[in-house]
């Protein structure tokens, strides 16, 4: 019923930008989120957004550099990543959850575009 679909990844240059779209297809839930697992490490939260683009929430690690978007009439989820570093290398999953708190796990997933920054 829900599907999500990344795209946009690929190997960028230290400080270089990246835009990951996520297709959205089946019911709109409520939030939308990014999350990214580089080898050998735990999948880590990136940012995340209602759909009504009311509140944005983003990691530590990419405040500043990263914007979570969302457009309506296309149903996709953006991350436009700036400044990026090589530390950002991972796959990055676009994930959404039928709930407005934070408490609730996301139960729909993506199946990852590959983001590799190279120094």
């Amino acid at each position: 019923q829900v599907q999500l679909v990344e795209s946009g990844g690929g190997l960028v240059q230290a400080g270089g930008s990246l835009r990951l779209s996520c297709a959205a297809s089946g019911r709109i839930l409520s939030t939308y989120g990014w999350f990214r697992q580089a080898p050998g490490k735990e999948r880590e939260f990136v940012a995340r957004i209602r759909w009504n683009g009311l509140s944005s929430l983003y990691a530590d690690s990419v405040k500043g550099r990263f914007t979570i978007s969302r457009d309506n009439a296309k149903n996709t989820v953006y991350l436009q990543m700036n400044s990026l570093k090589p530390e950002d290398t991972a796959v990055y999953y676009c994930a959404a959850r039928d709930s407005d708190y934070d408490r609730v796990e996301y139960s729909y997933w993506g199946q990852g575009t590959q983001v590799t920054v190279s120094s």
